[in-house]
């Protein structure tokens, strides 16, 4: 504001000292286009003078104070645009460290769920080689089973097929051919018994 005024007032100076330096040079020719009119430039400098003072009195202060309003916002808005950016660089940062800390939540939650996962498949794993023992197991326990009770009758199908031909061949006295007929007959009917067992 000081300068402004400073600088208007410098100019009307040196406007005044060329119009005295050019009075000062007057001496030539009535029609010459050099020639300075010492009252016209009097009145001139009286006009610029009371002017300059108009304007100092009531343009300058209106003029000074837009410019220091102007001033005003734009330091406002400069300093609004600082600290922007600064809350925005604060958001950038807090941001970042929240993608930090979801991506290392979301691997530990990957990795808890491998691990979970593992657990699972072994468990399963177990449960099927358990479950498969216990089927193999309880097959052959039934095999087993089987095979005795096959056994025990055909053991006691041959206890009785024996105790059968012992009663026939003490009934009576029997040739070798009746011998041969009875043993076969006997195998037959054994034979007959284990089909209908099946």
């Amino acid at each position: 504001m000081r300068t402004m005024l400073q600088r208007t007032w410098l100019a009307g100076g040196l406007f005044l000292l060329a119009a005295g330096a050019a009075i000062g040079a007057e001496g030539g020719e009535a029609g010459n286009p050099v020639s300075v009119d010492l009252w016209q430039a009097f009145y001139t400098i009286v006009v610029f003078v009371v002017l300059l003072a108009i304007l100092a009195k009531f343009a300058f202060p209106r003029i000074l104070e837009g410019l220091k309003q102007r001033e005003e916002f734009i330091r406002r808005s400069l300093d609004d645009a600082t600290r922007s950016r600064e809350q925005a660089a604060e958001l950038l940062k807090e941001y970042e460290a929240k993608l930090v800390h979801a991506r290392q939540e979301a691997t530990a939650i990957v990795e808890e769920a491998r691990r979970d996962a593992e657990v699972v498949r072994r468990r399963i794993e177990d449960e099927a080689r358990h479950s498969s023992e216990e089927m193999i197991n309880r097959a052959r326990r039934e095999i087993n089973l089987a095979r005795d009770h096959a056994l025990a009758t055909l053991f006691q199908q041959s206890v009785e097929l024996a105790s059968t031909l012992a009663a026939s061949a003490l009934a009576r006295q029997m040739s070798p051919e009746e011998h041969q007929r009875l043993v076969l007959d006997s195998l037959r009917e054994l034979q007959a018994r284990e089909r209908n067992a099946n």
